[in-house]
């Protein structure tokens, strides 16, 4: 009797199973584009999703936690719209670095990342000879910047904060 109540136990086990996986397995979603080939839902003129108002910075998802900087930390192809830091429109790469320090300072890592990348473009923004606009900077605080958001990417606040700080007699160089 016991071998049969074991054997109809390991048997209905097996035909759960299956049933189990299927129900744990998240379905893939579609994506049905309109004919302008946009999203269902979005702006046929201008492709913005719902929530998305076209040139006031505000785009939906929002984040506050640095995400996306690379693949550790990527958890969805859509980048979080980030908290901008309180710099000016005319701020130089030494403004948005000591803004990421600050936001650093205060656990807003999504702050941070966002003002570590805006110091990244101002540093960016150079004039080069035509033939040569595919050479890569060699400005030390592009590249100490970049270090700085691995760091960040990999949670490591204290060495994101060296590089930070590593970057700014650069960035300050170059200013002048």
């Amino acid at each position: 009797m016991r071998s049969l109540v074991l054997s109809a136990t390991i048997v209905a086990g097996l035909i759960a199973t299956p049933v189990l996986i299927a129900t744990s397995v998240p379905a893939q979603t579609v994506t049905t584009l309109t004919p302008q080939g946009v999203p269902a839902g979005a702006n046929p003129a201008t492709g913005a999703r719902p929530g998305n108002e076209i040139g006031t910075g505000s785009s939906l998802p929002m984040g506050t936690r640095a995400s996306n900087i690379d693949q550790m930390d990527t958890h969805s192809s859509i980048a979080p719209n980030l908290p901008s830091p309180p710099v000016g429109p005319n701020a130089n790469s030494v403004d948005y670095l000591r803004a990421a320090q600050s936001a650093l300072q205060a656990g807003r890592t999504g702050e941070a990342q966002q003002s570590l990348e805006m110091a990244q473009t101002r540093l960016l923004d150079r004039s080069v000879p035509q033939a040569q606009t595919d050479n890569p900077s060699n400005n030390p605080a592009v590249t100490q910047i970049s270090q700085a958001l691995k760091a960040l990417a990999a949670g490591d606040r204290a060495r994101t904060m060296q590089m930070i700080d590593a970057a700014i007699p650069s960035a300050t160089a170059m200013a002048r």
